[in-house]
């Protein structure tokens, strides 16, 4: 007994249309119906395919969202702390007392040396001046020697004096790029919207001095209140 063949979808189809007979051939399909049949079958196939095409690539675009919002939420987090930095230093810093304080300081330096380098030059002219007068007194070639070594060194002070300038030059451009970095920060700020943008904003509080170190609260700077004046002192130790 022969094995038994499959019979496939066209076949039985054709066969309920038009049953054959035992011993006839199977009639031949024509290009149309093959065309039909293969039609059907991708039909079946294709919604499959395209189904798992949709789901793949929705999943990659879920993979991309969840690496962008990633990104946003770094770049949120840096702009947030940025314009906390900008508050800070804005509202304890250029606007705070401790700013204040800096600006004093330096004015004070340059007072206090221009002060003293006066004094220093007043003080050398009279020993040039008293050096001078020595010489031209005395008859002994030894002391003329001495009073000229003495208006040598005078002239040595008369140079070293030329630091109060320098200084002078240095602390002002101190104080220009201070103002150069306040101006940028007030840029940046004006780019946020003003200050009306940092309302909300809380800068960092500056950590308070504890100690010793909240007793230091010199030198003193002029018309500061709050310092013992050089005759407390002086009367403390009477």
């Amino acid at each position: 007994m022969g094995a038994s063949r499959k019979i496939f979808r066209i076949e039985a189809m054709n066969a309920r249309s038009s049953p054959l007979t035992p011993g006839t051939n199977a009639p031949s399909l024509d290009h149309g119906e093959i065309m039909a049949e293969l039609k059907a079958l991708r039909s079946i196939i294709a919604p499959q395919e395209v189904t798992q095409k949709v789901l793949d690539a929705y999943k990659g675009e879920i993979a991309e969202a969840q690496k962008l919002k990633a990104e946003l939420d770094i770049i949120y987090a840096a702009i947030n702390k940025t314009k906390r930095e900008i508050a800070t230093l804005h509202v304890t810093g250029f606007e705070g007392p401790e700013m204040t304080r800096v600006t004093q300081e330096l004015d004070a330096i340059v007072g206090g040396t221009e002060g003293a380098t006066e004094q220093i030059l007043a003080a050398a002219e009279a020993i040039d001046q008293t050096a001078n007068n020595l010489a031209a007194a005395v008859k002994n070639e030894r002391d003329q020697a001495l009073a000229h070594d003495i208006s040598e060194y005078v002239v040595n002070i008369f140079e070293a004096c030329n630091f109060q300038d320098i200084t002078g030059q240095r602390i002002t451009k101190v104080v220009a790029t201070l103002k150069f970095i306040e101006k940028h920060i007030i840029r940046m700020i004006d780019i946020w919207g003003g200050l009306e943008s940092f309302k909300d904003v809380t800068p960092e509080a500056v950590a308070e001095r504890s100690g010793e170190k909240k007793l230091l609260n010199g030198p003193k700077l002029d018309n500061e209140v709050g310092h013992a004046s050089q005759d407390e002192i002086d009367a403390l130790f009477a």
